[in-house]
């Protein structure tokens, strides 16, 4: 009999060490490391010395098929998934709990049943009885789908094969599955990884399209072990904020797609109903005439989406000052703060800064450092900037402001929701087609879109900063300095 080797597994990422200790060398995590018995982690038929049997090798010229694809019948979910399932594919979905995934696919499932397709939903956390409850919250108590609450792999995987091949399966979730090769607890990073693999054997066999639902960690990431990600097919995200009603599906792993695909939902007491236009949605509740805040004309994948940066500038008390952003890269910020001081005169050290983007959507683009330094400016000079503007451009560390692709799809956007201007990088006016309608402001270094925001700037009490009036404290001397830099006024006249 083969002797037990125990061995301590990080339950974050999956390194295995010899004997315990408190923190992962690996991941760096504390208190992660369980002890899990590895005897069984590798299946018999897999250890065992057999001679291996030779297959086939082609050569590289041949005809090759594009994969066929299946479509979900969600179509802000066959954009993710580029265009819709592939056969013999294995998703895995991640997302905070109660975002919406068991909502989601019950949608999808249920949308393929009616298809007439044979559509597989298997709950590892709930009983039959709660996905029924579900279902005729969402009206879809009529859809042919099969359930099960089972929890082993083996026994999945066999019924699972009786009958016709099922085109789409959901497993909910693979924390809590459990096969007989491993004697680990389920949810144990071992436990993780063989249930898996058993499945992906299953769908490469079968041409069944599996979706793995998975956990998160505090942090946002899927939890268990990343190799798992690299087992997959797709990595999809569900996002969203609690107090917002939309939510967010995003691709960040893609073998038959983009990852720069978005799709929007918004959660409403009948389940998720797709947003065909996401940029009214974030627009929709925008304050008008208000100092700090800017429209960036963003791309994700091949969709133009508008949202409304927000952006606080405050003085502080504090000896270090805050630098809090929400929905966009902290150190892009600090970089746009830093070219801001450096060339164009704007003293931020003695100011809090707080920079958001509303409605929760997450920018990854650096096509909006304009409109973040425009949002900036705008609320340190309390200067609103034009409601009718659009703002999208790549700020260089010399001040330069360098071009953004696709320029044309976000013009046509903002012509569409009845923007009239657009303030964009010089070089690209030229390339920029279907702007008609719109007046173009083509700015070439972050100095002259600086200067022309703070010659409108007024000070807090409403007084003019030119005037030179002061309220006793000298705060209105300050503000003036700050709206209009003395190197302005000599460059500029």
């Amino acid at each position: 009999m083969a002797k037990s080797t125990l061995s301590f597994v990080c339950q974050n990422c999956g390194a295995a060490y010899n004997r315990w200790q408190g923190k992962c060398d690996s991941c760096g995590e504390w208190n992660t490391l369980a002890e899990e018995d590895t005897t069984g982690s590798v299946p018999v038929s897999i250890r065992s010395k057999r001679k291996g049997r030779t297959f086939a090798l082609e050569s590289l010229s041949g005809k090759t098929q594009d994969a066929p694809r299946l479509s979900s019948g969600m179509a802000e979910l066959d954009r993710v998934t580029g265009g819709g399932f592939v056969r013999g594919s294995v998703l895995l979905v991640g997302g905070d709990p109660g975002i919406g995934k068991s909502t989601l696919l019950t949608q999808a499932t249920s949308m393929m049943a009616r298809a007439g397709h044979r559509a597989v939903y298997i709950s590892g956390e709930e009983a039959v009885a709660q996905v029924r409850l579900r279902a005729e919250r969402l009206g879809l108590a009529d859809a042919p789908v099969q359930l099960a609450s089972e929890t082993s792999v083996e026994d999945i995987v066999s019924t699972l094969s009786e009958g016709a091949v099922p085109r789409l399966i959901v497993i909910d979730s693979i924390q809590t599955m459990w096969t007989d090769t491993v004697e680990s607890a389920p949810g144990t990073v071992t436990q993780v990884r063989a249930s898996a693999q058993a499945l992906i054997r299953f769908a490469k066999k079968t041409g069944a399209t599996i979706i793995l639902v998975g956990h998160v960690t505090k942090d946002g990431q899927i939890a268990g072990p990343r190799v798992v990600e690299h087992m997959v097919d797709a990595v999809l995200s569900f996002e969203g904020e609690g107090s917002q009603q939309f939510r967010i599906l995003r691709s960040a792993k893609n073998r038959f797609g983009a990852t720069d695909e978005i799709g929007v939902f918004e959660m409403t007491g009948l389940g998720l109903r797709e947003v065909t236009n996401p940029s009214e949605l974030f627009l929709s509740e925008r304050e008008l005439g208000s100092p700090g805040t800017a429209v960036f004309a963003g791309i994700e994948g091949t969709r133009p989406v508008l949202v409304e940066l927000q952006a606080l500038v405050a003085p502080t008390s504090l000896g270090t000052p805050r630098r809090a952003v929400v929905g966009w890269d902290p150190s892009r910020l600090s970089m746009v703060l830093a070219v801001l001081e450096a060339h164009c005169g704007v003293k931020l050290s003695g100011h809090d800064v707080y920079l958001n983007v509303a409605g929760g959507l997450r920018i990854q683009e650096p096509a909006a450092d304009l409109a973040a330094a425009a949002a900036l400016v705008s609320s340190l000079v309390n200067a609103p900037l034009p409601t009718d503007a659009v703002y999208f451009g790549e700020i260089s560390l010399s001040g330069a402001i360098r071009p953004v692709a696709q320029t044309p799809a976000r013009l046509k956007e903002a012509l569409k929701l009845g923007f009239g201007r657009a303030i964009l990088p010089e070089s690209v006016r030229g390339e920029s087609g279907g702007d008609a309608g719109l007046v173009l402001n083509s700015v070439g270094n972050l100095t002259t879109l600086v200067a022309e925001i703070a010659a409108r700037g007024t000070p807090r009490g409403g007084r003019n900063p030119s005037s030179g009036d002061q309220d006793g404290s000298g705060r209105a001397e300050s503000a003036g300095k700050n709206a209009t830099p003395a190197r302005f006024r000599r460059d500029n006249g």
